[in-house]
């Protein structure tokens, strides 16, 4: 029923939520239908019309123009589909403007206000991506083999096949027996439900405050462009920095290795800021400073990693050109923190963090600064970022995690700019198979089948 370019990714919490009201049925597709089937005891006569107006669709989109102009082209897409069916126009709604809270991209901020608001004259509400694409009479079909006066949490099931961390190891004894919505394929509750689940949030808001994995023209920007910044320490000089320049420091124009000791072999730069067993903050922002300064570089875009982040510069290049770096651009994997109770959101540091040099000004003139040297850099930023009312974009592209803690059929629909951790893998190897590109995995084959014949 929907096609989408490029894949969404799924509030794992937010399933985790939902499905203690109501599991999540899997009826958003075609290969469903032997389900439909069996099922219509639950569901209301197939001859029960929906009308447009009983639906409110919710683009879930950012505030960023880019996102926000992607948001209005698929609103336009809706009503024009609402006009050749002969249809009053439906609401369609973005995400990001609800309200200002930066935090309803969490999905459950932003129940209350649909409840109050869209559910008092709609039956059901409607989620999709910006990159989602609807055939508006099918889905009028579909939701009228449901009940709107029944509680529907409806879509199309993703399942992890063994424990993940970006999933906090949920269901770990049985993970395939807990599904969770692929979000670009769009996703639909019933407003019965959403009225409960917004009544429940008044009273009982979720336990966690950690918001995890909710899931091109032009030419690309120049090498030039982008200063990439790497953070090691000593003890993994001979491992992990080995990896990224056996990897993707070659596509890099512009890269600096921070440590706690000057290493020329590599080289490495010391900031004067012993390592810490964690968090990093003190680097990161001595880093950001170093950026500014623009003694070492100029250029507008800033990317942050880790040493064992494995990443496609070449891929990132290309996802850059959407953005305009004069703006105050963040982007990454986002994760939120106490989303549900005016908290913040932030880039997952793993990932990869991506930031225009105007940000990276914003964040410094602000005073903003790390409460402790081993404080998590990656939250620290996403707090400064939320108290100067800057956004936090999200891309799919990047991943926390490795390559084997995500569903396949997301991985496959993408086209992934990172992942984090060495963990029982071959990084090569992974960086590889995900991360190159079709010349550069060519020259590769070539190159090591001459070295087989030698």
């Amino acid at each position: 029923m929907t096609e989408h370019g490029c894949v969404g990714c799924s509030v794992i919490f937010l399933s985790r939520f939902l499905f203690s009201f109501v599991p999540l049925c899997c009826s958003m597709r075609d290969v469903t239908a032997g389900y439909l089937q069996r099922t219509t005891d639950r569901q209301a006569p197939m001859n029960q019309l929906i009308e447009l107006t009983e639906v409110v669709f919710v683009i879930q989109s950012q505030r960023i123009s880019y996102h926000a102009q992607r948001a209005q082209q698929s609103r336009e897409h809706l009503f024009h589909q609402a006009q050749t069916l002969n249809q009053d126009l439906p609401d369609v709604l973005f995400l990001h403007e609800l309200s200002a809270y930066e935090g309803n991209w969490g999905i459950l901020p932003a129940l209350p206000r649909l409840a109050e608001d869209y559910c008092q004259s709609s039956l059901w509400v409607y989620f999709l991506e910006e990159e989602t694409v609807i055939d508006l009479a099918r889905l009028l079909q579909v939701l009228a083999r449901f009940s709107s006066g029944r509680e529907w949490f409806l879509g199309r099931a993703l399942r992890d096949e063994a424990a993940t961390i970006i999933h906090h190891y949920a269901f770990s004894e049985e993970p395939a027996s807990f599904s969770y919505p692929d979000f670009a394929a769009g996703w639909a509750l019933s407003c019965v439900l959403v009225k409960r689940l917004a009544s429940y949030m008044k009273y009982e808001p979720p336990k966690s405050d950690f918001t995890i994995d909710l899931k091109h023209e032009g030419k690309p920007v120049a090498r030039e462009d982008i200063f990439v910044a790497v953070k090691t320490c000593q003890k993994f000089h001979s491992d992990r920095v080995s990896v990224v320049k056996k990897t993707w420091a070659k596509d890099a124009a512009l890269l600096e290795y921070y440590s706690d000791i000057s290493d020329p072999a590599i080289p490495t730069v010391d900031l004067g800021v012993p390592n810490t067993e964690r968090g990093h903050c003190a680097k990161t922002f001595a880093i950001l400073r170093r950026f500014a300064w623009g003694g070492v570089t100029g250029a507008p875009w800033l990317l942050l990693v880790d040493d064992d982040t494995l990443i496609s510069l070449n891929r990132l290049r290309r996802l850059l050109r959407c953005y305009n770096p004069g703006e105050a651009v963040s982007i990454g994997e986002r994760y939120g923190y106490g989303l549900t109770n005016g908290g913040y959101s932030y880039l997952s540091g793993g990932a990869g963090m991506v930031f225009s040099r105007v940000t990276v000004s914003r964040i410094l003139s602000s005073g903003c600064s790390c409460y402790s040297p081993d404080a998590p850099d990656d939250m620290v930023l996403g707090k400064c970022l939320s108290r100067l009312g800057l956004p936090v974009t999200h891309s799919p592209q990047f991943h926390q995690a490795r390559p084997d803690d995500y569903p396949k059929e997301l991985l496959v629909r993408q086209s992934p700019v990172s992942f984090h951790k060495h963990w029982n893998i071959n990084p090569i190897a992974v960086y590889h198979q995900w991360l190159m590109d079709g010349r550069e995995a060519f020259h590769h084959l070539l190159t090591r089948e001459r070295k087989q014949e030698l």
